[in-house]
This record gives C-alpha cells, structure tokens and sequence, in this order.
C-alpha cells in the first residue's frame, strides 16, 4: 500500500509543531523552577541568598525592618548573596523582604519574617529609687539627766565612818569613850579638891 505525498507533509508538519511547542513549554518552565529566592533570618541578622534568576533582566531585592530600610533597593542579575546586620534590640522585630523579577511578577517574593530576641539582649531591670537608696541609720540620741532610770543613776557615795565630817557631827563611834574619859577625869579632879580641901580643915 501506497501513501501518498500529502500525508507524509501533513505528519510532518504536525510533528514539527509538536517538537515546537514542548520546546517552548520546557524554555518556560525552565526560569519559573530556575528563581530561588532563599533567606534567613536570625536574632541578629537577615542572611539573602538569591540565585538562578534571569541575568538578562534588571532583578531588585529590598529589606525592610519594622518599616525602616534595612537594605535599601539594589539591582542584581543572576545571583545575589548578603548578609545584614540587625540592629539591637528588646522586643521582637519583622524583617520584609521584596524581590521583583525583571522576568515577569509570577518570579517575584514578597515574604515577611520575625527575628526574635537574642537572650544576651535582655535587658537588666533597674532597681527602683527605694533599693537603690541606702537605708538610713537611726540616730540615737543621748539621753537628758533628768531621763536616766534610778538603776543608772550614779549612787551616792555613803561616808566613811573615818571621814572628819562625823566626827564633827558627834556621830563618830569614837565618841561615847571621849565622852566617858572626860567624866572620868571630872570625877578624878573633883576628888583631889575635895581631899585637899579636907586636909586643910583638919590642920585649923
């Protein structure tokens, strides 16, 4: 059997444009497995690391925390890698990244992170005025005299039974035997006159 002419044409031109259009299909899916946009974010910083992407276009990343520019617009072509700091902090922060393909939007990323708080970033709290201040010491006041308990008082010294001051009062124990030895020699003397006077009496 015989085929003619115009069917192997028509076969071919059918194959031809078969082999054209997966060949496009596969140029297309190409760039759109291609964009790897990979980054990460830690405590203290935001690490970009974008390749295969088209370098025959113009491709822009931007990096923004709590809406301030972190990295400002820059244009990359094929691969872009860096690393960013993150400024110190006590709380929480979200970190934005926007990454327009100069291929086409459906290559794009638009992605937010949160970069949470390194513990060696905590703040100590302050003591408050009242323990921060030094307790004050209380005065003690030295006491009046008129104050003074009796049990602190000062006894007064008693006399001795030796000091002259008793013995001019007559409340020495020494005196009931001055006192006898003057009556004594009363008594002696007041004899002698009363013999002399005897004597004499007699001799008249």
């Amino acid at each position: 059997m015989t085929i003619p002419r115009r069917s192997w044409r028509a076969a071919g031109t059918y194959a031809a444009v078969a082999v054209a259009g997966l060949t496009g299909a596969v140029l297309c899916a190409g760039p759109a497995a291609a964009h790897t946009p990979t980054w990460a974010v830690t405590c203290t910083d935001v690490s970009l690391d974008l390749t295969a992407y088209n370098g025959g276009v113009t491709n822009q990343v931007t990096v923004t925390v709590d809406g301030k520019d972190l990295l400002p617009t820059e244009t990359f072509g094929r691969e872009f890698h860096k690393k960013l700091e993150l400024p110190q902090h006590d709380k929480e922060l979200t970190v934005h990244l926007v990454v327009k393909a100069g291929d086409g939007d459906q290559f794009s990323k638009d992605e937010t992170k949160t970069a949470p708080v390194c513990e060696d970033n905590t703040p100590t709290p302050k003591p408050s005025v009242s323990e921060s201040k030094p307790a004050e010491k209380p005065t003690t006041a030295a006491p009046s005299p008129s104050e003074s308990s009796p049990e602190t008082a000062p006894a007064a010294a008693s006399p001795s039974p030796s000091s002259p001051d008793l013995a001019e009062t007559g409340s020495s124990s020494a005196t009931p035997i001055i006192g006898g030895a003057a009556v004594a020699v009363l008594l002696a003397g007041g004899g002698i006159m009363w013999s002399v006077r005897k004597r004499r009496t007699a001799q008249h």
